[in-house]
């Protein structure tokens, strides 16, 4: 048997934990890995045609499988082009293994072309981030790597030489077992006697939700019921925590809409589970506030706690919800139903006329439709700015559905990008691209990704022409707009153009005939969709609160208008309300 060379062990090791695919653009440095992978029929190489795509994608796969995954680049600007995909995937706790290949070893600290100092740029954005020096230092420096990526949920970075990568790989190397999942973290009984005493004490409990009630939407229902409590979300928690839910009082935070924010604020006690909310100017300051975090670091950081839990949020309230006295007194609950009812009845009807009249095309109305259309288990992929927005307001979560986005990070362009990565994992499933035209067109080189890998995902464009949600905060803050407008062609040519499925949509008429041809096309489908550029009201009066960063609760006036299909869960709910 041929001695292996370290880049043909590197790639057996991430055979080993687990890894499919790596997502990358070949180059110099990078051309032994990516040769390993060619001779390797366990693992595929995945070319697209910027590495920050790669990023992204790499992210997407791992928020969708729960298991690690990986992407490269070659060395200085092409593991660069890297970071801001794996800022993202770092701060969604996405498990991701980035390969950033180096100059050759003897060069290093020299001024050699193309030379940068990845073991310092990626810091910020990892768990772990070292250089392979010697291949002595393999495979125990990758394997490590990869259970700081997994172990503790981030992204993790390995820098390799060139000339590095092309040696012999060490005789009688130590390989042990790999981590590839993580533990559960129960609280000590300490904590959670002192949780249960707090939540007896409380007349008035809230939960307020984040991503971490992942896989916990039975146990977050039982505690609710237990002591009849409202239960608001993030926007991360939307798709774990909405669906199925008696006690839904909506969304707080920038897009925030419903009773979620009266819920949190008129509650004797908030319970914080899962969530590291960031703006912590729509959290109270005069209740009680618990939080249950599985991250030590983040219990605290946004708001002064009462007490902090750490543990993952279904052990938690394993051990919680029997030991907490049952409330029968629904008054607040009831009231906070009523409220979230009443919310949504005022904003619906900001569009609901005449929608199907209305040209430029209403962007609500291209996100009602889509959520009616798509599938019961789509994988919808979110741009950031409006089509954010959309996603919060219209689609509708039912446990099977996935929604990811750059929700932690709040980067532009990462829809398409994450749509291939969701995509790869399974050809068969539906995955919606809900990308806008700014961020659409800063990545849309990848778009022939899809072509040349014949991916089956739909990009449904949101086509105002304008960067509308940094013109909003603009005219927040009392700016005129400036620098906002795109002249764009017609991206359904360019999609024809690259081999692709592509339609326009000028007239609301158009619509849910042209997403449903699109949805039945086997291969990737564009659709254009004109949409109006002034579709969010601007509230008569601005507060200075609001002018950094949409403040307090400056985006219920702001951000007025369309709920979607959550207003019949609201209608819904009420019935669970005791008449008098």
């Amino acid at each position: 048997m041929a001695k292996q060379n370290v880049s043909e062990q590197f790639v057996d090791i991430l055979v080993r934990a687990g890894v499919k695919r790596l997502y990358g653009v070949v180059g110099d440095s990078l051309n032994p890995v990516v040769d390993a992978i060619r001779r390797n029929s366990a693992i595929e190489w995945i070319q697209v045609r910027h590495e920050e795509t790669a990023a992204f994608a790499a992210g997407a796969e791992a928020q969708i499988t729960g298991s690690l995954a990986a992407c490269a680049g070659s060395c200085g600007p092409g593991n660069l082009h890297l970071i801001n995909g794996l800022y993202d995937a770092h701060r969604s706790m996405a498990p991701v293994l980035a390969l950033a290949s180096h100059i050759p070893s003897s060069e290093i600290g020299l001024g050699y072309f193309q030379e940068t100092h990845p073991d310092l740029l990626f810091q910020e954005c990892s768990h772990y981030n070292e250089m392979i020096s010697n291949p002595q230092q393999m495979p125990r420096l990758l394997q490590t790597a990869i259970q700081h990526a997994i172990g503790r949920g981030g992204v993790s970075v390995v820098s390799m030489p060139g000339d590095i990568a092309s040696q012999p790989a060490p005789e009688k190397s130590i390989e042990h077992a790999l981590v590839t999942s993580r533990p559960t973290v129960r609280p000590g009984d300490e904590e959670i006697e002192k949780l249960c005493r707090m939540v007896d004490e409380a007349k008035r409990v809230t939960l307020f939700c984040g991503s971490g009630t992942a896989g916990a939407h039975a146990e977050v229902m039982e505690f609710a019921e237990r002591v009849k409590a409202p239960v608001g979300h993030a926007l991360r928690g939307k798709e774990w925590i909405q669906y199925d839910n008696p006690y839904d009082v909506g969304m707080s935070g920038l897009l925030g809409y419903g009773a979620a924010y009266e819920a949190t604020h008129e509650c004797d006690l908030l319970v914080l589970l899962g969530t590291d909310f960031p703006y912590n100017a729509f959290l109270p300051t005069d209740v009680k506030i618990v939080q249950v975090d599985v991250r030590p670091e983040n219990l605290g950081r946004r708001s002064k706690l009462d007490l902090a839990v750490w543990g993952d949020v279904r052990e938690t309230l394993r051990c919680l919800t029997p030991r907490v006295k049952a409330k029968t007194d629904r008054k607040f609950l009831d009231r906070m139903l009523k409220k979230h009812a009443e919310a949504l009845e005022g904003v619906v009807k900001a569009y609901t006329r005449k929608v199907e009249k209305h040209i430029p095309i209403h962007p609500e109305y291209v996100a009602s439709v889509l959520d009616e259309l798509a599938d019961d288990d789509a994988v919808f992929t979110v741009d950031t700015g409006m089509c954010n927005v959309w996603a919060a307001r219209y689609l509708s979560p039912n446990g099977k559905r996935r929604v990811i986005g750059s929700f932690s990070h709040g980067s532009m362009a990462n829809a398409l990008p994450q749509a291939i990565g969701a995509q790869f994992v399974d050809r068969n499933r539906q995955v919606v691209s809900m990308s806008g035209d700014g961020g659409f067109t800063m990545l849309m080189g990848d778009f022939l990704t899809l072509v040349q890998y014949d991916l089956p995902v739909k990009v449904v464009l949101f086509n105002n022409s304008s960067l509308s949600m940094v013109e909003l905060e603009m005219l927040v803050a009392g700016l005129p707009s400036f620098g906002t407008t795109n002249k764009n062609p017609d991206f359904a040519a360019i999609a024809r153009a690259a081999g692709a499925y592509g339609v326009r949509v000028e007239k609301p008429k158009q619509l849910e005939g042209a997403l449903k041809d699109a949805f039945k096309q086997k291969g990737p489908a564009l659709i254009d969709v004109v949409t109006d550029p002034n579709a969010l009201s601007i509230p008569p009066r601005i507060s200075a609160e609001m002018v950094t960063g949409f403040a307090l609760s400056a985006s219920k006036i702001v951000l007025d208008g369309g709920v979607g299909r959550m207003l019949q869960m609201a209608r819904s709910n009420l019935r669970n309300v005791p008449r008098p």
